[in-house]
């Protein structure tokens, strides 16, 4: 088959997309109606067809439920130890994500894909995992049941009476590679269920009195059947979009009904609504609006309206297409929505009509003949032509005639200018243009006024002889018809123009709001900004008064923030907003549900759930029959949904990341603090047990009470470590400044430190003129001490540790250098963390809070603290201190 030529947009926008898939991994799914039906068995029967294939399969995890023949696929598969992670007081087994993108197979087995990993985990659901490993690029198959989609969950839950907690996003399912449907009818599902081959005896028995009960089993295989059937239909029209295939193929039954302005549109509806139903079809209801029904009196666009709303509530898709042509508009619509069937109604012509004015019918016949038409009788005696309203627009209606008298005659005169020049014959063009110009304007009445005018004036003017209309020449009669003509219909091409220029004003309005809501939307931080930008712009689209509800812990519904600005609307009612929001339905004016309400109520729904309500209150209640306005309005809400999820999950990711932090920093003071501490206090045990035990000299006595001294006394510092950093971390401490040498406080430092320095050679290189600063003595003595103990713990016996301060402007420079081994490469900023150390294996005692107490110490003061290393080798701590302005000392000379 010769199908035509593609859209090269389209095909490149195509390999774009398949360049991107390309460096994408693979998604197959296996769907089941429910649990026992046999997925983990098909997928790991598919994952050792691989395994013998020479594909590298690993088994991320995979649940068998002590299921004996599932087990036994198992064997001789690679499978990734599970990460066991203690939640409760009990230790479960998770899958190891970071485990499985270390190893990177060509494919992982990750079974149960809507489960929900343990708190503290990267991420909350499995299916989220599975998204990283396709990120990276491995292919991976999974399975999952059909009541875990997320657009099912609420259907489920009113066949089984049982609510799914475990959801999984349909646009995971939606962008699979493959999905692979397991199936299994009801009476074998129970047998196997009887058997013990899906749960344990005692378990089965409840499960088959209440969720396995044989209509729940069929509702649920009908739900999966559907829903593969959805994807595979939109897999086939994006084939023959992608390849520009026109003709319809019949692969799924669609039916699209098409309506006019007459009073029999109720029943051509309710009739399609019945074939609908017996062909198990959907079906779509759509109005063509051609210029002739664009200016239909009120009573018939109302009429069109009811008729789009009862087809709604009949369960169809309504639309509203746009055209000078109904019958090519609903033929290349057909073909694009992949509508094998077309319903219209039909009213019996006979005689010279049918010749002369074709049915619809008649039109589809010739020009889609690959379509099956059915034609639902109309009563003739029920049709009406369309009534042009013409009361309300009649003063731009004469001016539209008034403007083109006026425009052709102002052409007359040019015209006369002109004939000096040109010859007869280019002067119609002059009136042509004239013609058009008029039907761009003022449409087709005017510009078929202005082409008879036309031709009369140049009739009256310039054919000889001129200022009557007798015609010498015959041959003028063929110009004037001709020119006539031509004038007419082009005058009635460029009335077409105009309407699908007006047409496609409209849209692009409707397109350029929800752009502008969408741009405004992504920017926005905060859920009170979402809440102010879509107050803002629902009322400037819709010209209304609008508000956004909220739900609270509790799930009750309240007003949010920012919804009571300029232009709000402050009167919601509550209650009918929590209906709206438990049912996930529309209610309130112009609805269905308690029409009575002064506003209507839509729910914001996101693709994990309902986020709130917006209620929206008009001034013209014929907004709410609109469909295309329905349809931007239910846009606008979805936009404003996905951003209200957008933000509360980026609340949850950082939420997330501070708590995993906080986790961090508990474990690192517990584990390092359990060690630090532990050490001394078993040495104090086991010397204080020795000098109470046993008979000693009294040399050996004074020497153990040493000892107990020295470890009690580290003990006392590694807890006034901690209690410093604490109380740093609080603001609790209070500086007491005073001007101080900092040779003296050096000193002093030097003096506690005197046995832990004893091996090491220090080296202070203080100017004579160093000046006094303004600080609290105990606090920078702290910060030297935790220097000069840090430079002696890791650096070796016999090395070489200076200090150097120099004033510099208004601040001092305070320098610690040593010749050891230097700092870890990029790690330098990372030390001044709280519980870092050097050495991420080291033995040496410590907590890694010296530095951190340091820097907070030294910014308290005004100053900065930085680590590098030395160009010829070891570490450098650097750290300044404001000066000040020193008092004016006594003048002691006298």
């Amino acid at each position: 088959m010769n199908y035509p030529r593609p859209d090269p947009d389209r095909l490149l926008e195509a390999l774009q997309e398949a360049d991107a898939a390309a460096q994408r991994g693979k998604l197959k799914l296996f769907l089941g109606a429910c649990a026992g039906v046999g997925k983990t068995y098909a997928m790991l029967q598919a994952a050792r067809q691989k395994q013998d294939e020479g594909i590298d399969v690993l088994i991320g995890i995979v649940e068998t439920h002590g299921r004996a023949d599932t087990s036994a696929l198992l064997a001789g598969l690679p499978i990734l130890p599970s990460r066991h992670v203690e939640y409760r007081g009990h230790l479960l087994a998770e899958f190891d994500l970071d485990a499985a993108l270390q190893r990177k197979p060509a494919l992982i087995i990750v079974d149960e894909l809507a489960h929900s990993n343990v708190e503290g985990s990267r991420h909350q659901k499995r299916w989220q995992d599975v998204e990283e490993l396709l990120v990276a690029g491995i292919d991976v198959y999974t399975a999952m049941n059909v009541q875990h989609l997320e657009s099912l969950n609420d259907i489920v839950a009113g066949i089984t009476g049982v609510k799914v907690g475990e959801t999984v996003a349909d646009h995971v399912f939606d962008s699979a590679t493959d999905v692979i449907l397991v199936d299994l009818p009801p009476d074998e599902l129970l047998a196997r269920l009887a058997a013990g081959k899906v749960y344990l005896p005692d378990a089965a028995l409840r499960a088959s009195k209440h969720f396995f009960r044989k209509g729940n089993l069929i509702a649920l295989r009908e739900l999966a059947l559907r829903r593969t059937a959805d994807r595979v239909d939109a897999q086939m029209r994006a084939y023959r979009a992608d390849r520009a295939i026109a003709n319809v193929w019949q692969a799924r039954e669609r039916l699209l009904v098409c309506i006019g302005a007459g009073p029999s549109g109720d029943k051509l509806v309710r009739s399609a609504a019945r074939l609908a139903a017996k062909l198990q079809a959907d079906w779509i209801v759509a109005y063509v609006e051609t210029p002739a029904l664009q200016r239909g009196s009120q009573l018939q666009r109302g009429r069109i309206l009811a008729t789009l709303k009862l087809a709604e509530e009949l369960g169809a898709e309504t639309t509203t297409l746009a055209g000078t042509d109904a019958a090519a508009t609903l033929a290349a619509y057909a073909r694009s929505r992949n509508a094998g069937k077309l319903v219209i109604g039909h009213r019996h012509q006979t005689g010279w009509r049918r010749k002369l004015l074709p049915s619809l019918a008649d039109q589809l016949a010739e020009r889609a003949a690959e379509l099956d038409l059915y034609l639902v009788g109309l009563d003739p005696a029920a049709a009406e032509p369309v009534v042009v309203d013409r009361a309300p627009p009649r003063k731009i209606y004469w001016r539209g005639y008034a403007e083109a008298m006026a425009i052709v005659a102002a052409t007359s005169v040019l015209a006369g200018v002109l004939l000096s020049v040109f010859d007869l014959a280019n002067v119609v063009m002059v009136y042509l243009l004239a013609v058009v110009m008029i039907a761009l304007r003022s449409g087709r009445g005017p510009g078929a006024l202005a082409a008879l005018l036309a031709v009369g004036s140049f009739d009256f003017f310039f054919v000889p002889p001129q200022l009557t209309f007798t015609v010498n020449d015959s041959q003028y009669l063929f110009t004037f018809a001709m020119m006539l003509a031509v004038a007419l219909i082009i005058g009635q091409l460029a009335a077409k123009l105009r309407f699908e220029a007006n047409v496609a004003r409209r849209r692009e309005r409707r397109a350029d709001e929800l752009s502008g809501l969408s741009r405004q939307l992504s920017g926005a931080l905060t859920t009170e900004q979402i809440i102010g930008i879509a107050v803002d712009r629902i009322n400037a689209i819709f010209h209304a008064r609008s508000a956004v509800l909220l739900p609270d812990s509790h799930e009750r519904m309240r007003e949010a923030r920012g919804s009571a600005g300029p232009g709000g609307l402050t009167d919601t009612d509550a209650d009918v907003a929590q209906w709206v929001y438990d049912h996930q339905q529309h209610a309130g004016q112009g609805s269905n549900t308690l029409p009575s309400s002064p506003a209507r109520y839509l729910p914001l729904k996101a693709p994990m759930r309902t986020r709130g309500v917006l209620a929206l209150q008009v001034s013209q209640l014929s907004l709410f029959d609109e469909p295309e306005e329905m349809r931007l309005l239910d846009t606008c809400a979805a936009q404003i949904a996905l951003a209200l999820e957008r933000v509360h999950f980026v609340e949850v990711a950082q939420d997330a990341l501070v708590s995993m932090e906080g986790e961090r920093l508990r474990n690192s003071l517990l584990t390092t603090v359990s060690h630090d501490l532990r050490t001394p206090l078993t040495a104090l045990v086991g010397l204080a047990d020795t000098l109470a035990g046993s008979e000693l000299s009294l040399t050996v006595r004074h020497e153990l009470a040493e000892a107990i001294r020295d470890k009690a006394r580290s003990t006392a510092e590694l807890v006034g470590k901690l209690l410093d950093m604490a109380r740093l971390q609080a603001g609790a401490v209070t500086l007491r400044r005073d001007w101080q040498s900092l040779e003296e406080v050096l000193g002093s430092a030097r003096r506690q430190l005197d046995s832990v320095l004893a091996n090491h050679t220090v080296i202070s290189r203080l100017p004579a003129d160093l000046p006094l600063c303004e600080f609290d003595p105990v606090l920078i003595e702290r910060v030297l001490v935790n220097l000069l103990e840090n430079a002696a713990k890791y650096t070796p016996p016999g090395s070489e540790i200076s200090i150097l301060a120099v004033s510099r402007g208004d601040l001092m420079r305070i320098t610690v250098d040593d010749n050891g081994p230097g700092l870890p490469a990029g790690r330098e900023e990372k030390l001044f963390g709280k519980f870092e150390r050097g050495e991420s294996e080291s033995a040496l005692p410590g907590v890694g809070l010296g530095l951190a107490i340091s820097r907070a110490i030294v910014e308290a003061h005004g100053g900065r603290m930085t680590a590098e290393n030395r160009p010829e080798g070891g570490a450098r701590f650097v750290f300044t201190l404001p000066l000040g302005v020193p008092p004016n000392m006594p003048d002691t000379s006298l």
